[in-house]
């Protein structure tokens, strides 16, 4: 027998056991219903996320219809019904609460202080008020924290080494989101450290996107950024497009988001966050408290490069940037 298949063999049969009985104890377990506080508009815009999370909560041992049931309610952005759906999770009593942003998160721990709460894409739960602090969350909340201001000097560093001559930079941000002035301050100091020109280009919403682009062209960019807010996520389609259509090359810290146009990202591994989440809330179903399960942070960090968008824009990646990343896009 080949080495490689009886390895493989080998940790399917001693992965056997431990799978068995993470089915037998979710399966043992009450019928538990979990309210899911998502960000866009339906299941479709939030396909990526969504399969991974239930497919994580599948991995654990729970089948939906027997053992969980998921309330999933999708607020298309707008604060009041994030409000609103986080008030009638908290109605119907849900098991536990997964807020997947910072305002579903807030609205959820002000719409109950009894139901756990598991936050996943946040940039600062002790600052947003969600926790305490990190090591001991201490209220109904946990989750995992963002790292992406603290990296704005290595993604324009990456930027830098991408494109040529770089020197004159658009940080595409949306005003409405609570952290765009701390992810301006932050970018601006990393550029002036390389000599680099930056200023901040707003987009409120999805229809500012192209003219944006269009100015920041216009304005003899070499490059964007793209900050955080999940509308800029939503309508990464058009981001792409729009960045392609004008040769801008943009970076994000989302991977997910350079297929659609973008040349590069680094940031945190977001299908492993809801990986994650999922954990979480099973060790609160199974008896843990939100206040005692500290608030996790990223341990890696993924670059992602389109070398089929660096082709379209005539660019050609250096080796050495190459070498260290973790996905090419072709």
């Amino acid at each position: 027998m080949e080495r490689r298949k009886f390895i493989a063999i080998a940790a399917t049969g001693a992965a056997w056991p431990l799978m068995a009985r993470a089915q037998q104890n979710a399966t043992s377990a009450k019928n538990s219903r979990i309210g899911v506080l998502w960000h866009a508009s339906n299941a479709d815009e939030e396909k990526i996320y969504l399969d991974v999370l239930t497919k994580s909560f599948s991995d654990l041992g729970y089948v939906e219809g027997k053992n969980i049931e998921f309330l999933h309610r999708f607020p298309a952005e707008q604060p009041e019904r994030f409000r609103t759906f986080a008030r009638e999770l908290a109605e119907d009593k849900v098991d536990a609460i997964v807020a997947v942003t910072g305002l579903g998160a807030k609205e959820a721990k002000q719409a109950t202080s009894t139901i756990p709460i598991v936050f996943v894409i946040v940039s600062d739960p002790v600052g947003g008020g969600l926790v305490e602090s990190l090591a001991r969350p201490g209220g109904n909340a946990t989750g995992l924290s963002l790292m992406s201001i603290d990296l704005s000097g290595k993604r324009l560093a990456l930027l830098k080494e991408a494109v040529p001559n770089l020197s004159r930079v658009a940080l595409l941000v949306d005003p409405t989101d609570p952290f765009t002035q701390r992810a301006v301050k932050a970018n601006q100091a990393a550029a002036e450290t390389l000599g680099i020109s930056l200023w901040p280009a707003t987009v409120s919403t999805p229809d500012d996107i192209e003219p944006a682009f269009s100015k920041i062209a216009q304005d003899r960019a070499d490059g964007v950024i793209l900050g955080a807010g999940s509308m800029l996520f939503n309508e990464r389609a058009r981001i792409g497009s729009s960045a392609l259509a004008h040769r801008l090359p943009a970076l994000s810290f989302v991977a997910e988001m350079v297929p659609h146009g973008l040349l590069l990202s680094y940031g945190q591994d977001f299908p492993d966050f809801f990986r994650r989440a999922a954990a979480d809330v099973d060790k609160i179903l199974r008896g843990a408290k939100p206040a005692d399960i500290p608030v996790e942070q990223p341990t890696r960090f993924k670059l992602a490069i389109s070398l089929k968008t660096a082709n379209a824009l005539g660019l050609t990646v250096p080796p050495s940037l190459l070498a260290t990343a973790d996905e090419l896009i072709e």
